[in-house]
């Protein structure tokens, strides 16, 4: 190993290069700050390599494997559809993470951006050290930026290793597992544990509470559910996982529903419980006197600024849904604070998508938050069903539901279950964000046939003057 005593001054430093701490980079590089990037594994972090892409690709493959084999249209049908699994794994990787993982390269060379592959710890609130195998160098910095993410919860009961997967392990499998046990009825076990159901696993899912997806209301869920029922999922509600067995050829999972236990088999199991801020390792937090709060997270004002001044946090580490997109938010309201701008965090509208099948996506408050917050509420729903691109893709199942406040029409949240969930929810969101009103948004004309429709008839059923229902 080379260390270099010499302490290079530099302006900002960003540990952490996911989703967060590239975005924070760009954007203060385009503001005129010469900035050095610290990222100890590969660039993109968690999202690119092990999470929201390549899990996005495979849940695509399983999605297209489906309709190649049953296609909904009368007289279309594929005869000896075959599965590569190794190939569709090489596929996700050098197509989708390591296309996306070049283009981040060649944005930090665009900026000017010094990329050290390398861990960091913090020597004092002005002074950081970083290293590698090969080299240790110093930097005393004017402010850093701190976006160092979050890892897979581990259960004590279900150590990760052999047949106990995390996400990541889950992404990389060398097969398709005929049997797959997933504990943790949340987004990732639902996306993960559906996917795997369409390629042909016999999926079994375990959650804690009464309904899987909790925080997303039961006329939503429901859809989820019955399609896993197609799918020949079986789910278990208000269970509690408890032990497991391994063997050389498979792992038992023993757990408990209304006090009553019972054991399920499969090839690997799959926990997906959470995830945990990575604040409590090498980097020295704590050491120079940064407040951390409640599991793990550190505390912030409205620009991101931590209890030192000069340093600054973003990402899965503060207090919020541990998202990709909020973590990118962040990143260029803290640059935007740290040259001097008046940027400060604005959470009103944040969209969260689960990519199961049917999807799911909200944004802004459901019915039953903004009854809580005293609003007189207005809803609106619109089902799938009765629009007719949705028909013609043959996805029918599904609603757009509108919430807006009756005495102002003003629309305060939406919530979709349903083909391209996804692509719809934007529209909602810029709307809150407009201070868009129902009758705002049913008299924006809207291309016919669309999906995009559904969010104006939506607002036609809130308005009380629906056309097609």
């Amino acid at each position: 190993m080379v260390l270099r005593d010499e302490i290079q001054d530099i302006e900002l430093l960003v540990i952490g290069g996911g989703s967060g701490g590239y975005v924070a980079a760009i954007r203060a590089a385009q503001l005129g700050k010469k900035v050095v990037l610290v990222e100890k594994s590969e660039m993109g972090g968690v999202c690119l390599n092990c999470g929201c892409i390549p899990s996005k690709a495979l849940i695509s493959a399983a999605h297209r494997y489906v309709h190649m084999r049953n296609s909904g249209i009368t007289g279309l049908k594929a005869i000896d559809v075959e599965i590569d699994f190794a190939q569709i794994q090489h596929w996700k990787q050098s197509e989708v993470v390591n296309r996306l993982k070049t283009g981040i390269h060649s944005l930090m060379k665009k900026h000017k951006i010094t990329v050290f592959k390398g861990e960091a710890e913090f020597i004092s609130d002005r002074e950081a050290r970083v290293y590698n195998e090969q080299e240790t160098l110093r930097f005393r910095f004017e402010n850093c930026i701190v976006a160092v993410g979050s890892r897979p919860i581990e259960l004590k009961p279900f150590p990760y290793g052999g047949r106990i997967l995390s996400s990541t392990e889950a992404l990389n499998l060398e097969e398709i597992p005929k049997r797959l046990i997933v504990i943790g009825g949340g987004y990732i076990g639902i996306e993960l544990g559906q996917m795997y159901a369409k390629f042909g696993s016999q999926v079994t899912v375990l959650e804690g509470t009464p309904n899987i997806l909790p925080g997303f209301e039961k006329d939503i869920t429901r859809v989820i559910s019955k399609h896993l029922d197609t799918l020949g999922t079986t789910v278990y509600t208000d269970a509690m996982a408890q032990s497991a067995t391994q063997t050389d050829e498979d792992i038992t999972v023993t757990f408990t529903v209304n006090k009553e236990q019972k054991q399920v088999t499969a090839d690997y199991v799959l926990v997906t419980v959470g995830r945990r801020p990575n604040t409590d390792g090498g980097l020295g937090l704590d050491r120079i006197g940064v407040k951390i709060g409640e599991r793990g997270l550190v505390e912030v004002d409205q620009q991101g600024r931590t209890s030192i001044p000069n340093i600054y946090a973003i990402g899965d580490i503060i207090p919020g849904p541990a998202l990709a997109h909020k973590a990118s938010y962040e990143g260029k309201i803290v640059a935007e604070a740290i040259t001097g701008l008046p940027s400060i965090f604005d959470y009103k509208v944040i969209p969260a998508v689960v990519f199961s099948d049917p999807e799911i996506a909200a944004v802004g408050l459901s019915e039953t938050e903004a009854k809580e917050r005293g609003f007189e509420v207005m809803v609106g729903k619109f089902p799938f069903a009765a629009n007719a691109r949705a028909l013609s893709l043959t996805a029918s199942e599904g609603f757009v539901k509108l919430v807006g406040d009756k005495k102002t029409g003003l629309i305060l949240g939406g919530q979709i279950v349903g083909t391209n969930a996804s692509d719809l929810i934007p529209e909602i969101a810029l709307a809150i964000e407009m201070g868009t009103t129902m009758e705002d948004l049913a008299l924006t004309i809207h291309a016919h046939p669309t999906l995009g429709e559904l969010s104006a008839e939506a607002a036609e059923v809130a308005l009380g003057y629906p056309i097609h229902i």
